[in-house]
């Protein structure tokens, strides 16, 4: 296969991968791009590549400016200001990382990254469970009343 069509196609891939992805896969995904930037840079600072290092750890503090922008500040209270100043301290890790050549410093952020990457994959997989937990189930009717045919749990709104 020619590498000019691969890439293509692996674009779109991409790209279809990222508009039907819900906000909740964005955020998972932002953060994956965020570990392999700092994976990158590490390899790069590790082997003397100055050039590499310095595009994979600007793309990292590009993915730490982008959580800092979708944070909702208003609805977040608490949280979103915590999230605000972390993201805000590991981008001024990565700074320091790419000014002094230190992959520790891309390390630090990488494994925060991580952990906190999961900590949303844990949330969204409990949310989903209690919205499962909540969500209407179908009940089988009656044989006499409906013909086996499955009604709603919850009952029926006639109010409109």
């Amino acid at each position: 296969m020619n590498p000019g069509n691969t890439q293509k196609a692996q674009a779109v891939y991409l790209t279809t991968m990222v508009n039907t992805a819900s906000r909740e896969q964005l955020l998972l995904i932002t953060y994956e791009i965020g570990i392999r930037a700092c994976r990158t840079a590490e390899a790069a600072l590790s082997a003397s590549n100055a050039e590499e290092a310095n595009h994979s750890l600007q793309k990292g503090q590009d993915v730490l400016r982008e959580l800092m922008v979708t944070l909702n500040m208003e609805r977040g209270g608490e949280v979103a200001e915590g999230l605000m100043k972390l993201y805000d301290y590991m981008h001024l890790l990565l700074v320091e990382a790419n000014v002094s050549k230190s992959p520790e410093k891309v390390a630090i952020v990488r494994v925060m990254l991580e952990e906190l990457k999961e900590t949303w994959e844990e949330a969204i997989i409990k949310i989903a469970e209690e919205h499962q937990e909540r969500a209407p189930v179908a009940v089988p009717a009656p044989a006499a009343k409906g013909g086996g045919q499955p009604v709603p749990a919850g009952g029926l709104n006639i109010a409109g």
